[in-house]
């Protein structure tokens, strides 16, 4: 269900953000990440089973850099945690001709297609924001960034600017990676 214009996720940034902690060991964790030339950017997740409140603890935020210069900061926090990409990489990069998702892969990463289901997407991540079962580390400035400018325009349809955070959020919600 489309929202009206205006921010997608209208709920106060003090009732998602909180301030950094050691997340435990023994919590799931899984990061989507969404590809491109201009930015990539991962997020990184760690699932509180006894509370079922997702914690976002972990960004990549870069542009104009070569996938290995990306692979390298996502393998940093963990060659055992298990990613999503954006179903897009699955084309063809415009040099080479090459499948971008393996040649993430072949770099080290851990990674599966994200369900990029938008609209419904939104909702479940609206309804878990909306009932206090996820919330954002502080120190992740760039995804504070892109969570106040994500918004619909006056005929309802998301702004595709600024949003690479944003997807990977909803890629790795969406994937059911984070349950596991």
């Amino acid at each position: 269900p489309q929202l009206g214009s205006g921010a997608i996720f209208p709920i106060p940034e003090s009732d998602i953000f909180v301030p950094d902690f050691e997340i435990p060991k023994h919590w799931p964790k899984v990061f989507g990440m969404d590809v491109g030339w201009n930015k990539t950017a991962a997020l990184w997740a760690a699932i509180d089973r006894e509370t079922d409140c997702i914690y976002l603890y972990s960004e990549h935020y870069r542009g104009q850099a070569e996938p290995a210069i990306h692979a390298e900061s996502i393998k940093s926090r963990g060659l055992w945690i298990p990613g999503v990409i954006d179903p897009a990489a699955r084309g063809r990069a415009q040099r080479d001709g090459l499948n971008l998702m393996q040649i993430y892969k072949d770099l080290g990463l851990n990674i599966t297609i994200a369900d990029n289901n938008v609209e419904s997407g939104i909702y479940d991540l609206w309804m878990r924001m909306s009932t206090g079962r996820l919330k954002a580390f502080k120190s992740l400035t760039s995804f504070a960034s892109e969570f106040r400018l994500y918004r619909r325009d006056e005929k309802g349809k998301i702004v595709k600017a600024n949003d690479h955070l944003m997807d990977s959020l909803r890629y790795l919600h969406n994937s059911g990676q984070i349950g596991r």
